[in-house]
């Protein structure tokens, strides 16, 4: 019997749950020979899978909490399980039987400043990630990264757990595509005017607010390439919606009415933002994959983003690269695409090319290939 630890397919949206949700979707079909037993959040829907190779237990812990990291074989039934995954980064303490831990990325410990909240539990966050990260460069079996660009950080760290890591991509949902109709590209219109009302334009920034998602240059950015084109807004799409930290940088711009911050829109909606949008600004520091990029362009929206870590092997080809920490040179991207509906076309058209790379079913295919190989 194989554990996966789902909890987080819970009612959450995060970019970790579309994974987890791949892992069962598609695992027990392609795996008929192996039982598997998903570890849920009591949040989770009342049941993640109906295929009779898979049984199903509610852990009543949070994901990343004390009990998953120190406590998790105590509290949870794990008899007659050969092989436990860990989908989410940590490794927990105590397991017996081998382990395969998914690294997402390694932020937390190459550059903990991006990714802990201010103040003391900003702290206690650090220690507790990268305690759970070093368990599981140093103790895991084999290692799932979601890049070539996170599996080479592993290796930096630690070149005897790169020699253990896998790499199984992330997948984009078909469900992320281009409108099919007319009433589909009016929809879009409409949710224009509902979510960057007075916007004729507008350029779209989608990901929590975290340091390392660069959101100031983003507002930097988009000051120097419209100043003068009060036509065009930014959506900032962030789960969290804490983007009221940017205000002062925002009315210091005078950008005040041109920048929206938008929170827990529906996927169909957001979606239909991702077509109206002249691009996704995306110029992240570090991306262990990169959800927005890849959903962009599978949406057929143009994307501008960063020139490094897994940015251009997830959107290389179709996307415009930039340096994330040069504003003039994502303004100017910025310009190119608004301005050239040409080219904007041509990186809409290699987008849904490139993403045919990225599907779900082949992560599941390849994460199988890491369990029947431990096993």
């Amino acid at each position: 019997m194989i554990a996966i630890d789902c909890r987080y397919i819970r009612e959450k949206p995060s970019g970790i749950g579309p994974y987890v949700q791949s892992l069962v979707d598609y695992l027990p079909s392609l795996a008929p020979d192996l039982h598997f037993l998903l570890l849920k959040h009591p949040k989770a829907p009342p049941r993640l899978s109906y295929a009779p190779n898979v049984h199903e237990v509610v852990f009543p812990y949070e994901a990343t909490g004390p009990a998953t990291m120190w406590a998790l074989p105590k509290l949870a039934d794990l008899r007659g399980v050969k092989l436990f995954h860990a989908t989410f980064n940590i490794m927990p303490a105590g397991l017996e039987m081998p382990t395969v831990t998914t690294i997402h990325d390694v932020m937390w410990v190459q550059h903990a400043p991006w990714c802990r909240v201010p103040g003391p539990w900003g702290y206690v966050e650090t220690f507790y990630y990268q305690h759970g990260i070093a368990r599981a460069l140093k103790k895991s079996v084999r290692i799932a990264a979601i890049s070539e660009a996170t599996k080479r950080e592993i290796g930096n760290l630690d070149a005897a757990a790169g020699e253990r890591t896998r790499v199984t991509h992330y997948g984009v949902s078909e469900d992320w595509r281009p409108p099919n109709d007319d009433d589909e590209r009016t929809f879009a219109e409409r949710m224009r005017e509902k979510w960057v009302p007075g916007a004729r334009r507008y350029v779209l920034t989608v990901g929590q607010f975290a340091g390392y998602k660069n959101h100031q240059a983003v507002v930097r950015a988009f000051a120097d390439a419209f100043r003068d084109d009060p036509s065009v807004h930014l959506a900032l799409v962030q789960r969290l919606g804490k983007g009221s930290l940017l205000t002062p940088l925002i009315e210091e711009r005078g950008l005040s009415g041109r920048v929206h911050f938008l929170k827990d829109v529906p996927f169909d909606e957001l979606r239909a933002l991702f077509w109206g949008a002249i691009c996704l600004c995306h110029p992240s520091l570090a991306e262990g994959f990169g959800n927005p990029p890849s959903e962009a362009l599978g949406a057929g929206c143009p994307v501008i983003t960063s020139n490094r870590s897994s940015m251009p092997e997830v959107s290389g080809g179709a996307g415009i690269l930039v340096d994330p920490e040069d504003d003039h040179a994502i303004a100017a991207a910025l310009r190119l695409v608004a301005l050239d509906d040409a080219l904007a076309a041509k990186m809409r058209a290699d987008g849904l090319q490139k993403v045919k790379q990225f599907r779900w079913k082949s992560t599941a295919e390849k994460t199988l290939a890491i369990y029947r190989e431990v096993l």
